[in-house]
């Protein structure tokens, strides 16, 4: 019954121009150095990879850019990745961070909050800052990469799902990554 459900979803994502792509290549790697954890996806056109940053990484980059503390506490505050996008595929490659969705433990779906909101935020303080968020949506050619920070509203040390998206000519693909975890508070004791 399950495995039927799944067909139907499936081929109804197709009928509607999208496609799900199964979860199985994903790979979560912990830092041996730092105990911090990252989630790489295998064998899509988009390659993304998530790396957990600590929030005092977030506060100390921040600080280094002279950055008011209003600015530093706000991002400091959120569940924050170091993100690198890539172009797999043999022909270009789209994303919008706008159309990805994080999902908490209660079923809720989420926006992530984008480059284009934090930079007007930080405009309206009179702060012409644009470094080190990732860009809200980009083509990447064959090969082409990108990266910058993305920014969940959730606490450290806080679990999610990833759903994100990504087309190449007019389809459109969706990947969810589950059980992504926030940085914790503070740097794991190794």
């Amino acid at each position: 019954m399950k495995r039927r459900c799944l067909q139907l979803l499936a081929t109804g994502l197709v009928v509607l121009g999208q496609h799900a792509v199964a979860d199985g290549n994903i790979e979560k790697h912990a830092n041996p150095d730092t105990g911090l954890l990252s989630w790489q996806s295998q064998g899509d056109a988009l390659q993304l990879e998530l790396i957990q940053v600590l929030p005092d990484y977030v506060r100390a980059v921040y600080s280094s850019r002279g950055l008011p503390r209003e600015i530093i506490d706000k991002v400091s505050g959120y569940c924050v990745f170091g993100t690198i996008l890539h172009n797999r595929s043999e022909g270009p490659v789209a994303y919008r961070v706008a159309d990805w969705r994080y999902i908490t433990p209660d079923g809720e779906r989420h926006r992530i909050r984008t480059k284009t909101e934090w930079v007007q935020e930080w405009r309206d303080m009179g702060v012409a800052f644009r470094w080190s968020m990732l860009p809200d949506d980009q083509v990447f050619e064959v090969g082409d990469w990108g990266q910058g920070f993305t920014t969940i509203d959730l606490a450290p040390g806080s679990r999610f799902d990833l759903e994100y998206t990504w087309r190449v000519n007019d389809t459109t693909y969706t990947r969810t990554i589950e059980g992504v975890e926030c940085a914790p508070a503070e740097a794991p004791v190794h």
